[in-house]
């Protein structure tokens, strides 16, 4: 057996490391956004499928195809030589790699993704079901499926090891040379597995193919719903999680990790699922996940993660459990194993391009339980009971199952309702979704356009006479920003002003004859908005500086600037992407903060914004001025309750005079004697864990 069991296991943990750590090299290219991930996901499934597919494809006339994948596996062995001698390791591309800016990315991540591990990926996905297949051929007496719930096992064992043990000791290089020692290993036993199977005749093993063994129509298209509908549950949890905290390697691995244990559990025997148990676990679980996604704002972040994690346990357990109800002889193993991979294949392209088309919000979550349930109702109605205890089991459990439907039913309904009446506009892309918000009405005294992205006002402006250039919520005259830019020494002859991060533009207002304000924004739908589309917000137009907006990802912006050997000097650069929702990592580390200090003048404040309902952000913040030897302040506003709401934002300076101004230092909060012993943050190491809320 460890002729089979080795090769499926390496295969499957080396299959699992890959995904986070190539995830987590490439999110900061392309801004850091949830839907990084989600494009990642998608590009393995769809690998994944043709894995399969090859295998299929494979597992027949095993002594004349099983050159091509000796080939094919030197030549994923001599690219890995290639990448490694070329880049820092085979896993972390060069930097001359970086996107240009394309509006949205998916095609670039799938490009970088081909060169990076395309080809070793593929090979990998096709592991796991050519050994069940080669492993039926020998022994016709014995089940391969519980091989498929060692792969997940082994799978899974991956994921969980690399937030806890491989992200927080290993350099990303380090951990590209790692892998790719263990592919080395692969490949050697993958190349002894094909000549053993090569020397092994079809004809000595014959195959049963009685009619009654054919999978029917009905089961096939079972084996694509029972696995595209965990797919979707699976994304949408993954995208609900990470855009309210952040897109960081845990809230991938999570639900990832989950997914993988329900598979496991699942294909290692009956004994793990039982319809009835999980058909009166449902219940409780959607009526938690109702209370919770009516009441998610007031939650803190273990609930959620704990709440939406429970669901998607459950709803996977039940799909994989009637996925292996339904599984073929093995026989067809190849055949079921593509369709499985395929039904999560459509899950991912659902979630990744259907639903950014056609929603105007983060609706697949709702939508994606909503179409679970009523999978599960008619499958359980489809089930025809045997005796008269069957029979009354099978009718309370068709009972719990329509008021599932209509639990999750009605949630779908109230929360895409709430979406539409609740803004003035909504608008959906790559990057997340944006809405107009309308409060008041015109002659009341809060009479105001918001701008909403995710879970988070981003700005507002209020519309009453006199009122459209008062700087409104976190950016008001005593908040951090304000006072940089009110009290500046150089106030009087002309700033130059660099903003990460454009909202609508509410800085702006501070804006002076002689001023540049130049924004960095990477939404192009915020960027319209700022700049006046539909005439919701004019701090842009009404401003007596000059604006600049710069389109694309900010730290790539400035890279790109510095590279061209001109960067402008800015007076203040205020960094405003960390409020809440998913907080961009790379934007708030050491290279990120090295590059800031060139693009500032001297006697130059940058104005960090920390505000978040999650996250403390201040000791990253304090470590980074510890490590650069940049004095600073915290300032805390508390708002008026109107026009402006509570903020903190950390200023910071190489010439302490500046931040010494009595309008600063007398509203800076007091903090001698703190220190913080938090590991500066890099583009290889960060740890949201350290900084959770409580």
């Amino acid at each position: 057996m460890l002729y089979y069991i080795i090769p499926i296991c390496l295969s499957a943990f080396l299959l699992f490391l890959v995904e986070p750590m190539i995830g987590k090299t490439l999110l900061p290219w392309f801004g850091g956004t949830p839907a990084v991930w989600s494009t990642v996901m998608l590009f393995f499934q769809v690998l994944l499928t043709g894995g399969y597919a090859y295998a299929a494809w494979l597992s027949h006339r095993t002594r004349a195809r099983g050159f091509l994948h000796l080939v094919l596996l030197g030549l994923s062995l001599a690219l890995l030589l290639g990448l490694g001698l070329a880049w820092k390791s085979p896993l972390t591309p060069s930097a001359a790699l970086k996107p240009g800016g394309a509006i949205p990315p998916i095609l670039d991540i799938f490009m970088l993704l081909s060169i990076t591990v395309g080809l070793p990926f593929f090979l990998l996905a096709s592991n796991s079901s050519l050994i069940q297949a080669w492993f039926s051929r020998a022994f016709t007496d014995r089940t391969p499926y519980r091989l498929y719930s060692l792969s997940n096992l082994s799978s899974l064992v991956a994921l969980v090891s690399y937030p806890f043990l491989v992200e927080p000791n290993l350099s990303l290089p380090a951990q590209g040379w790692l892998w790719s020692g263990g592919y080395l290993v692969f490949a050697g036993l993958a190349a002894f597995s094909t000549l053993q199977a090569m020397r092994i005749s079809p004809a000595s093993h014959p195959e049963t193919a009685t009619a009654d063994l054919n999978p029917s129509s009905r089961d096939v298209l079972l084996w694509l719903a029972l696995s595209a509908c965990p797919s979707i549950l699976l994304l949408s949890t993954t995208i609900y999680l990470t855009q309210q905290v952040a897109v960081i390697p845990f809230l991938w691995v999570l639900p990832l990790a989950i997914y993988l244990l329900t598979f496991a559990l699942a294909f290692s025997g009956e004994r793990w699922y039982s319809r009835q148990l999980f058909i009166f676990l449902l219940l409780p679980v959607l009526l938690l996940y109702d209370w919770a996604m009516a009441n998610g704002s007031l939650l803190g972040i273990p609930w959620q993660v704990a709440i939406f994690t429970l669901l998607l346990f459950i709803t996977c357990m039940i799909s994989h459990g009637e996925l292996y109800r339904l599984r073929p002889h093995p026989q067809h193993l190849p055949a079921f194993y593509l369709m499985v991979s395929a039904g999560g294949a459509l899950g991912g392209i659902l979630v990744a391009f259907v639903a950014p088309a056609l929603f105007k919000g983060f609706w697949e979550l709702p939508l994606g339980i909503l179409l679970f349930s009523l999978l599960f109702l008619g499958i359980g109605r489809g089930t025809k009971p045997l005796g008269m205890k069957a029979e009354i089991l099978s009718r309370i459990s068709f009972a719990v199952l329509a008021v599932s439907v209509l639990i999750t039913g009605v949630r779908a309904f109230l929360f895409i309702g709430s979406d539409l009446s609740g803004s003035i506009r909504s608008q959906r892309n790559f990057y997340g979704v944006v809405r107009i918000r309308q409060i008041g009405t015109p002659g009341d005294s809060n009479y105001a356009y918001q701008l909403i992205h995710g879970n988070t006002v981003h700005g507002a402006q209020f519309l009453g006479p006199g009122e459209r250039n008062i700087p409104t919520v976190y950016y008001g005259p005593h908040s951090g920003v304000g006072l940089a830019l009110l009290n500046h020494p150089r106030s009087a002859s002309g700033l130059r002003i660099g903003a990460l991060g454009l909202g609508i533009g509410t800085i702006a207002a501070y804006g002076q004859p002689g001023d540049l304000y130049r924004f960095y924004e990477i939404n192009p739908l915020v960027i319209q908005l700022a700049q006046g589309q539909g005439g919701y917000f004019s701090y842009l137009k009404d401003t007596r500086a000059k604006v600049e907006v710069v389109l694309g990802d900010a730290r790539l912006s400035l890279e790109n600037e510095l590279a061209a050997g001109q960067p402008p000097a800015y007076d203040v650069l205020v960094l405003d992407v960390f409020s809440n929702d998913a907080i961009p990592v790379h934007l708030l580390d050491e290279q990120a903060f090295a590059l800031y200090i060139q693009f500032l003048q001297p006697e130059g404040v940058l104005a960090v914004h920390i505000t978040n309902g999650y996250l403390d952000l201040l000791p990253v913040v304090w470590g980074l001025a510890d490590h650069f030897n940049m004095d600073r302040v915290v300032i805390e506003d508390s708002g008026d309750g109107h026009y402006t709401s509570a903020s903190t934002w950390v200023l910071l300076a190489r010439d302490p005079n500046v931040l010494a101004v009595p309008a600063i230092a007398n509203r800076a909060k007091p903090m001698a004697g703190y220190i913080t012993s938090l590991r500066l943050w890099t583009d290889e190491y960060s740890n949201l864990f350290q900084i959770l809320k409580h």
